[in-house]
């Protein structure tokens, strides 16, 4: 079976962190307008919105980027008189495709997860290649996410990593 695997840095995408109290109802009905709640280490999607769950008191919303602003305002209306934390992190953050039969094993190689178990909606919030990242699989790969300051950095590492010829066959492809 063919190891290629392709790598790009995905389009802008707004990208809005949501702290707060995952179990109040009324955090979950503001987030359940966007899209699912998600469940511990999962990602819900609704059309081209997403939640990432990625701490006990912490989402990840991906919306388009030309809805951050509206959406922020929502979620602030929404979540008035309650504990929360919404801030804009579209541009602090880049997102790489790893796309690919081979994707596991490209991230096996510097991501401390076990890929036998990977599930579909599942979310990592973990390192690769020593720099802070999340991941979490789509329909042709998988999604990353670093802090843009390390972007280049994340970009030449998962090439380098993804070079054909230089992959294990030992995860489940496809």
């Amino acid at each position: 079976m063919s190891d290629t695997v392709t790598i790009t840095r995905a389009r802008v995408r707004g990208m809005i962190t949501l702290r707060g109290d995952l179990d109040s109802s009324v955090l979950r009905k503001a987030v359940e307008v966007i899209a699912s709640m998600p469940a511990q280490r999962s990602i819900a999607r609704k059309g081209d919105n997403a939640a990432a769950w990625m701490s006990p008191d912490e989402l990840l919303l991906m919306v388009p980027h030309d809805a951050v602003s509206q959406t922020i305002t929502d979620l602030s209306g929404a979540l008035e008189g309650t504990h929360h934390l919404v801030a804009d992190v579209s541009d602090a953050r880049a997102i790489f495709s790893v796309n690919g039969p081979a994707w596991r094993e490209v991230l096996a190689k510097g991501a401390p997860v076990d890929f036998h178990s990977f599930g579909t909606d599942e979310v990592r919030r973990t390192r690769i290649g020593q720099v802070a990242a999340a991941f979490w699989p789509t329909a042709q790969g998988a999604e990353v996410i670093c802090f843009a300051s390390v972007a280049d950095y994340m970009q030449a590492w998962l090439t380098t990593s993804a070079t054909e010829g230089t992959l294990p066959d030992i995860l489940p492809r496809g």
